[in-house]
């Protein structure tokens, strides 16, 4: 047998996030120098992220040319609101509740099964995939009377495939538009919303879907619009930057001053406007400011800095409790303090400020979601030129009282929104091309493969002169189905002349199944148990190579299910000092 009374283990939890800012000698083992398309998990370690794929089949309609941009998706009344060119669209998508074969007749007289039909229309047409339906009626989980193929071939379609109707225009005419900043709403009893572009006038849609322009010229070119205290909020305004415009109470088309509307002027250009708890913030390029009170005869704005203000204003989200946003420093919070008045700003993304100083100057665009049950926000760079895979982003997840980080790459963005239906949380983005994809669905990016990729520190366990002939990598992870990566070992900061040991596979062949530990069952048929593995598997990799410090490396190309990196024990026996 081998001697292994010098062996010296060495075991970390992977904690801490992406570290840009330290030096190795500094650095915790469980933090990372690399973590792309990995989020920091709630649960514990780096997950994987799970992909997107399309939450409506077709392409949202262009006015003059195909590369025009998406303005603005959003949930609304069960349906999507998107903006593209010079008009404003619906669309509603549903999960497929019951496959269908390829083979299936439908003509005229079909059905196909959905968890809810609300948001679609009482009959018209539906797409699966590439396939195309019509159908006459519908009932609360059912259309009727389909037909299929219709100028498109029958295909099979699985269980979760995307249902959607095809697209319906609600406003046209939205000239030179920029992109759309929105508000849900309900003043009156009557759920809305209110769309504005920085051009046009601002549009209200209700529940019937029909659009109607605020009348008032004060608010026409507003970029940024806000509900608070029963007040519609308007600004940013080109020829006005520094003044709010608000409605009168309940009447978000109501300018009569004396019935309560009026504005206030700031000192700087408005840039975003957030309520949160009991105050407006208002975002400006160099200043922030808060309103406070609950109508005309008693709204007060005073600052809460002179000194910073806020780069973009989709970057504004309320998140952990809190409100973030981007500041030309990297992400920043508002939070306040104990001291009553008192509101104190931090930096929070100071681990990963060479991501932020490399994007930040030369980005076209930004956007950014919060995923709330995994307290988790996400900020995409969109440069000019730049295809899919090269698109990049950055994850702040709150774990305990600290924020830790990872990047995202292969996520392009155009426009945002996150919404949560039936306890279930929606986040959905505008892609470049015109489709409109749902995040958190699926192992891939709409087809395309997510390249995972983690990097440790390099670990000299203490001692960078001696070398360290390593034995074993034992792995703790926690796979959510088939995965087939990569464990990676580098020495000495990878240095070309010392060991580069083979790729090691990490994957789930050689996990021990247990009888029982998952179940299923089919229609018309008792639970049935299978066979599945433990839920969080130590695999035991004997390594090769020695070196005064050692790196690990876990990469994966394909379309694997996500699994989360939970640990690593690393063996090892001293060498000669150098």
């Amino acid at each position: 047998m081998p001697d292994v009374s010098r062996t010296q283990p060495v075991a970390f939890n992977c904690e801490g996030g992406l570290v840009l800012n330290r030096s190795n000698f500094i650095m915790q083992p469980g933090e990372a120098l690399q973590l792309e398309n990995f989020e920091p998990d709630i649960s514990g370690g780096y997950r994987r992220i799970s992909g997107f794929r399309k939450y409506v089949n077709a392409v949202v309609p262009h006015t003059s040319s195909s590369s025009e941009s998406l303005l603005m998706i959003a949930n609304f009344d069960n349906k999507v609101l998107a903006a593209r060119g010079e008009k404003i669209f619906s669309s509603a998508s549903a999960e497929l509740s019951i496959a269908i074969a390829a083979d299936t007749s439908m003509t005229g007289s079909g059905t196909i099964t959905v968890p809810s039909t609300l948001g679609f229309s009482s009959s018209g047409t539906l797409q699966i995939n590439s396939e195309i339906f019509t159908y006459t009626g519908k009932t609360s989980t059912t259309f009727t009377g389909v037909t299929r193929a219709v100028s498109s071939t029958a295909a099979a379609h699985a269980k979760l495939d995307i249902v959607s109707e095809s697209w319906t225009v609600r406003d046209t005419g939205r000239t030179s538009a920029a992109k759309y900043h929105f508000e849900r709403y309900n003043f009156d009893g009557n759920e809305k919303i209110v769309c504005v572009d920085g051009v046009n006038a601002p549009v209200i849609f209700n529940t019937s879907m029909s659009a109607a322009d605020v009348s008032d010229s004060s608010v026409a070119g507003a970029t940024v619009v806000a509900a608070y205290r029963n007040h519609m909020f308007y600004g940013g305004k080109s020829t006005t930057p520094q003044e709010v415009v608000f409605s009168e109470p309940f009447d978000e088309d109501g300018f009569n001053s004396g019935q309560g509307s009026g504005s206030i002027k700031v000192d700087d250009t408005v840039v975003a406007l957030k309520v949160f708890r009991d105050s407006l913030f208002i975002f400006c390029e160099s200043r922030i400011f808060k309103l406070t009170g609950s109508s005309s005869s008693d709204f007060s704005v005073q600052p809460v800095t002179r000194n910073i203000g806020c780069i973009n204003s989709f970057t504004v989200q309320e998140f952990a409790g809190d409100l973030i946003f981007l500041g030309p420093d990297g992400l920043r919070t508002v939070a306040a303090t104990a001291r009553i008045g008192d509101t104190e700003l931090g930096t929070i993304s100071k681990n990963i400020q060479t991501v932020f100083d490399e994007n930040i100057s030369d980005a076209g665009s930004f956007d950014s979601v919060v995923i709330p049950d995994k307290t988790q926000y996400r900020i995409f760079f969109t440069k000019d030129g730049q295809g899919q895979t090269l698109s990049k982003g950055a994850i702040c997840v709150l774990k305990k009282e600290a924020f830790e980080f990872s990047e995202t790459r292969g996520i392009q963005v155009a426009c945002t929104d996150t919404f949560v239906e039936s306890g279930d949380v929606i986040v959905l983005h505008g892609d470049t091309t015109g489709f409109i994809q749902r995040q958190e669905s699926g192992n891939d990016f709409d087809g395309t493969a997510i390249l995972g990729r983690y990097r440790s520190p390099d670990m000299s366990f203490g001692d960078s002169g001696i070398r360290k002939h390593m034995q074993r990598v034992i792995i703790n992870y926690k796979p959510e189905a088939d995965i087939n990566a990569d464990l990676i070992l580098r020495y000495d900061n990878e240095d070309t002349d010392s060991a580069r040991p083979a790729n090691y596979p990490l994957d789930t062949a050689n996990v021990a199944a247990q009888y029982g530990s998952a179940t299923y069952s089919t229609e018309g048929s008792a639970t049935q148990f299978v066979y599945g593995g433990p839920t969080q598997p130590l695999v035991r990799q004997p390594v090769e190579g020695s070196g005064f410090s050692v790196a690990l490396k876990v990469e994966d190309g394909g379309s694997t299910a996500p699994y989360s990196l939970k640990g690593f024990q690393l063996e090892y026996q001293l060498g000669a000092r150098r």
